[in-house]
């Protein structure tokens, strides 16, 4: 019996999860999550009580949010590497652009997709602060590639880089050579071009 369970959806974050997953390389079952209320049924609401997929068990634990659910993989699965050890000091880098992504740079993408106005009076107040400081902020933290702690790759890297070509691909951020670079690089790696035809064959079967 599988002891870990991803509840995802291919048209969703869990991409990202399913990605992580097949870096580590786990055995583990998937469960698809139909958006409307099979999402929000009080069996999966028992699972994450936000009804939204990604979510992750392993064994007796339930993770949800893909940002900890990358972070928890990486410690469980300390062999593949997929995050500086407790005592690098990568480890603080590594946490850093985790949550940068998973605060101001999903706030920022929020706020161009939705046309929300970010000006000098209210920037202070909100997590992304000046949009174009984010982004140039995180250019200029790839320039120093080849991944963003360095040269380990890492789960911060699965994140970010899907994260960043989603907003490439909705044209929410522009195709930058150096963003272009680091996510042709890190969507390069087999674990990569595996979690998308496998999720990519869910839509096919979906829509068949």
């Amino acid at each position: 019996m599988k002891t870990l369970t991803l509840y995802t959806n291919p048209q969703s974050r869990g991409r990202i999860v399913r990605w992580m997953l097949e870096e580590i390389g786990v055995d583990y079952q998937i469960e698809v999550m139909e958006f409307g209320e099979h999402i929000k049924s009080e069996q999966f609401l028992a699972i994450n009580p936000m009804g939204k997929v990604p979510a992750i068990k392993h064994h007796d634990t339930v993770v949800t949010e893909v940002a900890a659910i990358c972070a928890y993989l990486a410690d469980q699965f300390p062999d593949e590497n997929l995050a500086p050890s407790r005592n690098d000091p990568l480890r603080g880098d590594y946490y850093r652009w985790l949550f940068f992504c998973a605060g101001p740079l999903e706030m920022a993408m929020s706020a161009i997709s939705n046309n929300w106005k970010v000006d000098q009076d209210n920037a202070m107040s909100l997590g992304c602060g000046n949009i174009a400081d984010t982004i140039n902020v995180l250019e200029s933290a790839l320039r120093k590639g080849p991944y963003i702690c360095g040269e380990q790759f890492t789960a911060a890297d699965i994140l970010l880089a899907s994260t960043l070509g989603w907003a490439i691909f909705q044209k929410t951020f522009e195709a930058k050579p150096v963003f272009m670079e680091y996510v042709n690089r890190c969507e390069a790696r087999p674990a990569a071009k595996r979690a998308n035809e496998l999720d990519d064959a869910l839509m096919k079967k979906k829509a068949g």
